[in-house]
């Protein structure tokens, strides 16, 4: 249901935005010192402070990857990350990685709602939206630390390749929306105040 609702979402703001897909940039799958560039300080100190104070590899091995939701151009635009946020993005760990860089990296979300919601959580999704991802993120809670990281470096380092800001679209936003007969003006409206 969740991958459903994440289409239909991507879709929806496709055709609203009238942009085409675009293909993942290699400096997303697996970024470490170099892909990272200049924001290299900033993304050691997120990944430190999620771990206790581990070391970020310089290299990422090439079994660490990661998928996003879509990429977005416009003509006549740069591209632009689109993110749809469910349920399990929003814990204590995102509000700590917002706090690094939510006052000095364009965004195109609000920081302060999504920090907001972070702290709402109480408690945190288990099974396997909780289990530990060895070796970057061990022990218990490693995936909500991995995606807290990821989603992170999903808004830190696309200004830096010329991208648009990310944009991110958290599921307690269109509830409702969509299938609702005014849900394409809803969203056009949501899409207008972000972008």
């Amino acid at each position: 249901m969740a991958r459903e609702l994440e289409c239909a979402v991507v879709s929806l703001v496709r055709v609203i935005l009238g942009a085409q897909l675009v293909e993942m940039p290699p400096w997303l799958v697996r970024p470490g010192k170099v892909e990272c560039a200049d924001r290299w300080a900033l993304v050691q100190e997120v990944y430190a402070d999620l771990t206790g104070g581990k070391v970020l590899p310089e290299v990422m091995r090439p079994v660490e990857r990661r998928e996003i939701d879509a990429i977005l151009q416009r003509p006549g635009e740069p591209p632009r990350i689109l993110e749809f946020d469910e349920k399990q993005h929003f814990n204590h760990y995102r509000a700590r990685t917002l706090g690094f860089y939510a006052d000095e990296v364009p965004l195109a979300f609000p920081a302060a709602v999504w920090v907001e919601r972070s702290h709402q959580k109480t408690r945190l999704e288990g099974g396997g939206f909780g289990k530990p991802k060895p070796p970057l993120f061990p022990g218990d809670g490693g995936r909500h630390r991995q995606r807290a990281f990821r989603d992170a470096l999903c808004d830190i380092l696309p200004p830096e390749y010329g991208f648009l800001p990310t944009l991110r679209i958290g599921d307690f936003e269109v509830a409702g929306l969509l299938g609702a007969a005014d849900g394409a003006e809803r969203m056009a409206r949501l899409l207008d105040k972000r972008l």
